[in-house]
């Protein structure tokens, strides 16, 4: 069995951006910063960011096009795709993504959502009908376990 997730905690280094497709699907996509903090051999403290793509589809994209803004705190769940493309000059190009199916807007909740409660906002992208999740069950033999 296979596992391909990406879970990161960071802060939105852009608006989003919110397409419409001809099909009438919503994408959005963004920029998320996570850093890390340690303490060097020297005493000195470091800092290193890392700064992620991530695509949202769907009702999941509407909703963060709608209430994220450049420098929300999110958590991002989903996982990890590469598209690749041959640009103008003719080089082909690479681009890794996180495409997100849960989000949790970290700041609180939007003022358009009920009030101005404080507190994360769950938001998660659903399967539709027409696309069922396959399911698939493997026997577990005693023989085949390594330990």
């Amino acid at each position: 069995m296979d596992l391909n997730r990406a879970t990161i905690i960071g802060r939105l280094t852009r608006d989003p951006e919110l397409k419409s497709l001809a099909s009438g699907k919503s994408v959005t996509t963004m920029s998320v910063a996570t850093s890390r903090v340690w303490t060097d051999a020297n005493g000195q403290k470091q800092k290193q960011s890392e700064y992620h793509n991530v695509v949202m589809w769907g009702k999941l994209a509407e909703t963060a096009g709608q209430y994220l803004k450049k420098a929300s705190r999110v958590y991002i769940e989903g996982r990890l795709q590469t598209r690749d493309w041959t640009g103008q000059d003719g080089v082909k190009r690479y681009r890794t993504e996180i495409v997100a199916d849960n989000m949790i807007m970290l700041d609180g909740r939007p003022s358009g959502l009920g009030g101005g409660e404080t507190g994360a906002q769950t938001y998660s992208q659903v399967p539709t009908p027409a696309a069922p999740r396959e399911v698939v069950e493997e026997e577990i033999k005693v023989e085949d376990i390594p330990f």
